[in-house]
């Protein structure tokens, strides 16, 4: 049996698909590995985040249901990177709003909490 040691893909259902592969260019400063006409999958580091256009999804999980983005969250990626505020001061020049932060937390580190063009958040973590 071979081991579960790392996760290889996320797919996220988007409402427009150059929406979003336009936001995660700029935000995370990188090119497609892939895409089509209903996906564009970025790669970070060994894990790939693939963008699917939700109409495309309940082929996909059926019989589970795809839920709206008014549902609310019920995921949050975190990205280590070396510094939060000038990552803030970079997301602020995008036009991308902050959830919260930049703020310490509690456990040691330093947060910032934004949202892509369909409400799944990401974390800038140090």
């Amino acid at each position: 049996m071979s081991e579960l040691n790392k996760i290889f893909a996320t797919t996220l259902f988007i409402a427009d698909l150059e929406r979003s592969k336009s936001f995660y260019a700029a935000v995370f400063e990188k090119a497609p590995v892939y895409e089509d006409a209903n996906s564009v999958v970025f790669q970070f580091g060994e894990s790939l985040i693939n963008l699917l256009v939700e109409r495309e999804a309940p082929e996909l999980i059926a019989p589970a249901i795809v839920a709206t983005q008014e549902s609310g969250s019920r995921v949050q990626f975190t990205i280590q990177v070396d510094d939060v505020d000038a990552q803030a001061e970079r997301l602020m020049k995008l036009g991308i709003p902050l959830v919260n932060g930049p703020m310490d937390r509690p456990w040691g580190i330093r947060t910032l909490l934004f949202a892509d063009p369909d409400g799944h958040l990401w974390e800038f973590a140090k």
